[in-house]
């Protein structure tokens, strides 16, 4: 159980792993979801890295400097490389049998495409957009929901505000426990979690699930399949040494076991207590939890190196691969949410990124401006022979205002 309420996947410690997965890659999500976390409030929250890092790659490759070098550094990628990272990033989690995830590129019908526009957004990503948000987003929408199978069932960006290029993932997780839990309601009588609340419990043989690191203990709980869901219990901001932690770091549950008498915490949440079962074991208390959460990336601009990209450019733009129209980053959100119960855990996240027409800086030249505001008068004529056809004169305004 994180003490903040929080979850994170195990992506970078090999377990769950899927074969082929590019270490490199795993390395740049794992950090781009520390350092993410490190900013995360003291509340309950869930964020995938893993489903803001594709988008990132994509916007490298096809983004001019300094725009380029700030998300390639944010990505942890080679810009020249990234947008193939991406792609090859999801081929391989859709070998996963828990995890699948899905990339989209959609484009105004009506914007330019530069040349080189396909060597960066793959053709089979790409679809369009036609101006209109009563057509569009029903679309976006069911893109969104068939790729989370409907946990999110809607594109978390505006579509009234001219988007002429959105970029999208989508990730959806489910896997059953290996050992289920038992379901209770239990009551906290007093503290920061005083009241009554679901508590799921279980009994394991798996001393090596636990393990301490410090002023950390990391459970392990392990899906049927290829992903486990880690725990960790703490002083302070656990999360990010969470994130760190590697699997045969620390003390393992058998020399925890071992290290202190009945009653005794020998790490933080872990006390030695008695069973009759016929052999040591782990029993694991936690409160079920869901946690649905939207986050705004541009209140980390820097984080996410969307800092220039998301500036107005002028007149050239960000992204001269893509489009000659002068393109900005104007939205980019992630709606994820993260479900733990007695069977199994399941979790999905959408991140779109939208781009909008970046505003034309132009040159300020002179004008005349003529104003009737004195009796005036006027005369109706053909154009071309300047005959005319009726003349008059204004002495006084004749349409009062309401």
């Amino acid at each position: 159980m994180c003490e903040r309420g929080a979850i994170v996947m195990d992506w970078a410690s090999g377990r769950g792993r899927v074969e082929g997965m590019d270490a490199d890659v795993v390395r740049a999500v794992s950090e781009l979801t520390s350092r993410w976390a490190r900013t995360l409030p003291a509340e309950n929250t869930v964020v995938a890295g893993l489903g803001v890092w594709p988008l990132l790659a994509l916007l490298a490759t096809g983004a001019d400097e300094p725009g380029r070098a700030e998300l390639a550094e944010a990505a942890g990628v080679d810009p020249a490389s990234a947008a193939t990272d991406a792609v090859r990033l999801v081929e391989a989690i859709e070998a996963s049998d828990d995890l699948h995830a899905a990339l989209g590129v959609w484009v105004d019908e009506q914007l330019k495409l530069a040349e080189t526009f396909d060597s960066v957004m793959p053709a089979p990503l790409v679809g369009t957009l036609t101006g209109n948000p009563s057509v569009d987003k029903p679309k976006l929408d069911a893109w969104a929901a068939e790729h989370t199978d409907d946990l999110i069932r809607s594109m978390p960006v505006d579509l009234d505000a001219g988007v002429e290029l959105l970029l999208a993932s989508a990730i959806l997780l489910r896997t059953k426990w290996v050992r289920p839990f038992t379901e209770q309601v239990r009551r906290v009588p007093d503290g920061p979690w005083a009241g009554s609340w679901h508590w799921l419990e279980r009994s394991d043989p798996d001393l090596e699930s636990v393990r301490r690191y410090e002023d950390l203990t990391v459970v392990t709980v392990r899906g049927d399949a290829d992903v486990d869901v880690l725990l960790g219990i703490g002083r302070g901001d656990v999360l990010p040494d969470l994130l760190a932690a590697h699997p045969d770091g620390g003390l393992s549950g058998a020399e925890l076991i071992e290290a202190g008498e009945v009653g005794a915490e020998v790490a933080p949440g872990v006390r030695i207590g008695q069973t009759t079962s016929s052999r040591p074991e782990v029993k694991l208390s936690v409160p079920s939890f869901s946690i649905d959460v939207e986050h705004d990336l541009l209140q980390l601009r820097d984080l996410f190196g969307l800092t220039t990209v998301s500036s107005d450019p002028g007149a050239r733009g960000h992204f001269s691969a893509l489009s000659p129209t002068p393109l900005r980053i104007d939205q980019a959100k992630q709606r994820v949410l993260a479900r733990f119960f007695a069977t199994g855990f399941e979790a999905a996240a959408v991140t779109a990124m939208a781009m909008t027409r970046a505003a034309m800086i132009t040159r300020q030249e002179r004008r005349l401006e003529v104003t009737f505001d004195r009796p005036f008068a006027f005369v109706a004529v053909l154009r071309e022979s300047r005959l005319p056809i009726v003349a008059g004169r204004v002495e006084l305004p004749t349409e009062p205002g309401e």
